[in-house]
Parts: structure tokens; sequence; C-alpha cells
């Protein structure tokens, strides 16, 4: 399709045309984390498949989208805004205590997220992986987003005294490595922990970064 179809005007079951374009998209969405997060997943899914699954139509779908690909990097910017939004309200509720227990509990917070639903774990570390340069690259952006808050956090609890002044934008990018990494492969079965036990190692990895051996003594 060289563009999208023109989306209707007016009212119409007492819904302005903005309100049922917001509900069919949310229906495609919806539909969408089902399908590409479960079975079959995104690249088994046709169009057809995905507008039977929302109760809509293949001429619904390309009002809202061009291609599967665009649900998929929607689908995908959902996701993160989910887990983004956890850690944001964790980040308000944990003011003011103190850096480990700030950051045992905004952790937690970012892996139930991702953790509790185990098709968004699929669209955040399977399905995105090697679809296109354009996903590639947007996959890429989020996990910046990731860096920035990591090393936002990490300065702000330098100048207070309660971790190491230093650059840490490399070893911020090297931590969420193993986060999507460990969490994979716990949400597929091959780490034999609980969650709990997870989050603790990669809280006592992070807390090594900020508050390396000797830096107290120094």
């Amino acid at each position: 399709m060289a563009g999208r179809l023109k989306a209707p005007t007016g009212r119409y079951g007492g819904k302005t045309a903005e309100e049922r374009q917001a509900e069919r998209r949310r229906r495609f969405l919806d539909a969408a984390l089902e399908l590409f997060g479960a079975d079959p997943g995104y690249r088994a899914t046709t169009v057809a498949a995905l507008s039977e699954a929302a109760g809509l139509s293949t001429r619904q779908f390309y009002e809202e989208f061009r291609t599967l690909e665009d649900v998929l990097a929607a689908l995908h910017l959902q996701v993160n805004a989910w887990s983004e939004e956890a850690v944001l309200t964790a980040f308000a509720e944990v003011e003011g205590r103190p850096l480990a227990e700030r950051v045992t509990d905004i952790f937690r917070a970012y892996a139930a997220s991702v953790t509790g639903d185990t098709r968004r774990i699929r669209i955040t570390f399977v399905e995105i992986i090697g679809v296109s340069p354009r996903l590639e690259a947007q996959r890429l952006a989020r996990r910046s987003r990731w860096v920035d808050l990591i090393c936002a956090e990490a300065e702000a609890a330098a100048a207070r005294g309660e971790a190491a002044p230093r650059d840490y934008r490399i070893a911020a990018t090297a931590f969420i490595g193993s986060v999507n990494g460990l969490l994979h492969d716990w949400s597929a079965g091959w780490v034999n922990a609980t969650l709990d036990e997870v989050v603790d190692e990669l809280v006592r990895q992070l807390l090594a970064i900020m508050r390396p051996t000797g830096w107290g003594e120094r």
C-alpha cells in the first residue's frame, strides 16, 4: 500500500471519528500482543489473521497501519512505555530512601512489568530482533533511553555522595545487556532461579557498578 486509506469523519454510534480510530487501533494492538507475543508469532501472522483476531476488517487495518511491521513497531513502543511508567511510578514512591532500597524497588517494578506477562517478554526480547534496520534502530533507541535513566540516577546518587563519581555510560550499557539477557533466559526456563533471585543478582551488579570495592575508603 502506498499509504493508509482515508478514515471516515463525523459521529457514529455516539463516538467521534477520532474515538473510533483510537478504539480500532487499540483492538489491533491487543490482538497483536496475543498473536505476536504468543502463537503463532510476528513472522507467521498475516494481516487477515490479525484483523480476524481484532474483530475488524482488513480494510480497517489499512486505515490504521501500512504493514504488520508498523503494528510490531507500535506494540514494542507500547510495551516499553508500560515498563517506563512502572519505573517512574517507583521512582516517586522511593524518593528520599537509601540508595540500595531505591535501586531494589525500582528494579523490581521494572522486572514485574516486563515479566508479569510472557507476551511482553517475547515482544521485547524475541520478536523485535532482526526484523528490519528500522526496528533495530527503534530497539536500540529504546535501550538507550534505559541507559540514560540509569546514568541519570547514578550521577544524581554520586552528587549526593551515595555513589562513586564517574562516567557511567559504558557500565550502564553493559548492565542493560545483562538485564535483557538474564530476563530473557529466565523467562525461557534456562535459569533455575526465582524472579526474586534474578532481580537480587541484577541489583547486586548495579550497586557494584555504583559503589565499587574500596570506593568509600577513597
